[in-house]
């Protein structure tokens, strides 16, 4: 039997080591879908319940496992439906390849069903690559050039393949003119910066006494080499959210996350510091960074589009970050661990800690949201991998999870995108079968997508060798992010046809699936929902009835934000009674002295 387009592209993917591919049927792909079956389903095909959840889960298996993730859909709406996924591939850097197809080659052009002009639709989220294919000769090149440049790009791209490409025998590249052979092999590198930029930087950072470092996702592969600068220079860590695994927040200056959704001591170590040194991290708030003209700065970026952004840096290091930090720690001053500086950091972090901790131990009704975070940091497993979704679950997944090394987390971090917590988890679970995931996601997204996902994992526990993924659900009935960012932004009251949500049976869902299902009413009852989640034989929906009316006091909340606050109570919130109530009740914990709870 001849080898058709579809057989050779599912080859050259188990070539290039890709043993997942997350999508959803459809006929415009009729031909991969033929080829896949002749392939014994080699690499895997995973069916998610909706393409964009097919393009979540090839970013959550991205993220996780530091390979391409790879989905699929047929053209038209299939295509349509990978956008928002592959969006957020774009904004958060991750290697991602979408494969889709398109209407036959004698209909395109004819305002054909489902056609779509899909060139001009993933030119701006694959405008690294995108490419249609529409002779046999094409392949291998558009396919491998795709998956480099995804690699080298750290990006989404797509390849398109008309549906009757996929069925015509495979012929590859002859030795002759205007035909583009390809080959295989990826090599390993690593960009350094020069010495002389190397010998720059060093001086500004020798030359600190309040020395602050913020890192990113970019720092992941250079955890040894941060401590090293940080504990050298004697300066603080503070963490944008999607490098919250980078480091440990168990070492002692270690300030947390940075930002509306941070931490009150990354606050402060961005507002005194007088020297600041950014690591692989793009974060974009430059309210939360020290003010111009009070700090010198230094950034370490490894992609040259991105650097110098954000802050007027004084040096740009463009290089990896373990090889550019290796080359620099022997340029820096020795030992600067005992300045006073140094001290106040992990002071202020101490305090932080007692403070949330109190935080979430006040009453609520029925359940703090806080205090289920909190209940969960503990219990953590060494090896867990956990997502979060975007909404207020994020203000307590940034602020009450204690990373330790060996943890991996992440979350939409750019286009903080509802939706993505589920499939996250879902993709990491194929990128790691053997470890236990955990999302953490509020009702507004389970509603939008996260049901639908559990399905997704009921169909493919048994291929875990640890089965256990937990979707911890915080039930408020509310679209509580937004509701607080119209009370402290625009001074507006939560507008309930807007912001309510219907009351959903999370738990009672899952268990119709032959999932565990736990619905908690009660505080007292939250440690051991945990508990039971963590010791079932497969995925678990623990469903939390949370008080929306806590609110995610920002780590500075400006006098503006207050007032704002005020307003729209004045103005009749729908909950501004308990709103006060709670707001107040947080915030003073920062004012308590010592450790008793009151």
């Amino acid at each position: 039997m001849s080898t058709k387009v579809s057989d050779h592209i599912l080859e050259r993917l188990r070539e290039w080591g890709v043993d997942h591919v997350f999508g959803y049927p459809g006929d415009g792909i009729n031909g991969l879908l033929a080829a896949w079956g002749r392939a014994d389903n080699q690499p895997r095909f995973v069916q998610s319940r909706h393409e964009e959840m097919s393009a979540f889960e090839a970013v959550g298996y991205a993220k996780f496992s530091g390979r391409i993730g790879v989905c699929a859909a047929t053209s038209g709406p299939g295509a349509i439906h990978l956008l928002n996924g592959l969006y957020d591939a774009k904004l958060d850097h991750v290697p991602v390849l979408a494969i889709v197809g398109q209407t036959h080659r004698t209909a395109m052009g004819g305002s054909y069903q489902q056609e779509v002009d899909l060139h001009t639709l993933f030119k701006d989220v694959a405008s690294e690559f995108v490419e249609t294919v529409t002779v046999p000769e094409q392949l291998p090149n558009v396919l491998d050039r795709a998956i480099r440049t995804a690699y080298a790009r750290r990006c989404p791209t797509a390849i398109i393949i008309p549906g009757d490409v996929q069925e015509l025998d495979y012929s590859p590249p002859t030795h002759e003119f205007k035909m583009v052979p390809s080959s295989l092999d990826r090599s390993a590198w690593t960009a350094v910066p020069s010495e002389e930029s190397l010998q720059r930087a060093a001086e500004i950072l020798n030359s600190g006494e309040r020395p602050a470092i913020l890192i990113g996702q970019g720092a992941a592969g250079a955890r040894a080499e941060v401590e090293r600068v940080a504990e050298m220079l004697g300066a603080g860590v503070a963490k944008a959210l999607l490098g919250k695994d980078v480091l440990s927040d168990e070492l002692p200056y270690v300030t947390g996350s940075i930002g509306l959704l941070g931490t009150r001591p990354s606050y402060e170590l961005m507002r005194d510091c007088d020297t600041l040194l950014t690591i692989g991290s793009s974060f974009p708030y430059t309210q939360f960074m020290p003010e111009f003209g009070k700090a010198r700065a230094v950034q370490i970026d490894i992609d040259p589009h991105m650097i110098g952004m954000r802050y007027p840096y004084e040096v740009n290091l463009v290089g990896d970050a373990k090889a550019t930090l290796q080359r620099l720690i022997p340029m820096l001053d020795a030992e600067r661990g005992e300045l006073e500086w140094f001290g106040t950091v992990c002071d202020n972090v101490k305090r932080w800690r007692d403070v949330m901790d109190r935080r979430a131990q006040q009453s609520a009704d029925p359940i703090n949201p806080e205090y289920v975070a909190r209940a969960l940091d503990p219990l953590l497993p060494d090896d867990v991998i956990v997502t979060s979704d975007s909404g207020s679950t994020a203000n307590w997944y940034a602020r009450h999870l204690t990373m330790r090394p060996g943890m991996r987390s992440s979350l939409s971090g750019t286009l903080a995108t509802m939706g993505p917590g589920v499939p996250y988890a879902i993709g990491a679970k194929f990128a790691h079968p053997d470890r236990p995931a955990i999302a953490l996601v509020g009702d507004g997204a389970m509603q939008m997508n996260g049901m639908a996902e559990l399905i997704t994992a009921a169909k493919y526990r048994e291929l875990w060798e640890d089965p256990r993924l937990i979707v911890a659900v915080w039930n408020n009935h509310d679209l509580n992010q937004v509701t607080w960012e119209m009370r402290a932004m625009e001074g507006a009251p939560s507008f309930l046809p807007s912001q309510q949500l219907p009351d959903v049976q999370y738990a009672a869902f899952a268990r119709s699936l032959g999932l565990t299902g736990i619905r908690v009413e009660k505080p007292e009852d939250v440690e051991a929902a945990w508990r039971a989640g963590l010791a079932a034989d497969g995925p678990a929906v623990l469903e939390f009835l949370t008080d929306p009316a806590v609110p995610p006091i920002p780590p500075h909340a400006t006098w503006e934000q207050m007032e704002a606050t005020a307003a729209a109570i004045l103005k009749g919130d729908a909950d501004r009674g308990s709103m006060v109530k709670q707001g107040f009740k947080a915030k003073v914990q920062e004012f308590l002295p010592g450790r008793e709870k009151k």
